[in-house]
């Protein structure tokens, strides 16, 4: 071998272990960042857990608010609907208690006045008839 490779060969060793040495401290850098990182997400993790212990309890609550106003509603629309049922009920017996006599105090007073007319008119054609017959008897 000639000393130029053997130079070259020498740059190449040494070219390759600074290579290696760079690798190897790349290495050990990304694991010390990984475990940086972790402690990081660790510390993260442990302040905000008593903030997603609240916000689960705020949660809870609110699940538990929406279903005491959902029943309070469902009770209200039952209570409007009794509410309604029964003024339909009253409105209907009213009707029926002040209907049934004023329909039959109207066909009363029908019938009084169609008694009436009666009257009247059979008075009238007494009187036409009794007109006539004197008119009759001044006819001669």
């Amino acid at each position: 071998m000639t000393t130029w490779s053997q130079i070259f060969l020498g740059v190449i060793a040494v070219a390759t272990l600074t290579t290696a040495i760079v690798q190897v401290g790349v290495l050990i850098a990304a694991g010390l960042l990984a475990r940086r990182v972790q402690r990081m997400i660790e510390k993260v993790e442990r302040e905000l857990q008593p903030a997603f212990v609240q916000v689960n309890a705020i949660a809870r609550d609110a699940a538990r608010a929406v279903a005491l106003a959902t029943a309070q509603v469902e009770r209200a629309d039952r209570l409007f609907a009794d509410l309604a049922q029964r003024a339909e009920d009253t409105v209907a017996t009213v009707q029926a208690t002040i209907a049934a006599p004023a329909r039959e105090g109207k066909a009363l007073l029908h019938a009084l006045r169609a008694g009436l007319d009666v009257l009247r008119d059979a008075r009238r054609r007494g009187r036409a008839r009794q007109r006539a017959e004197d008119e009759d008897a001044l006819f001669i």
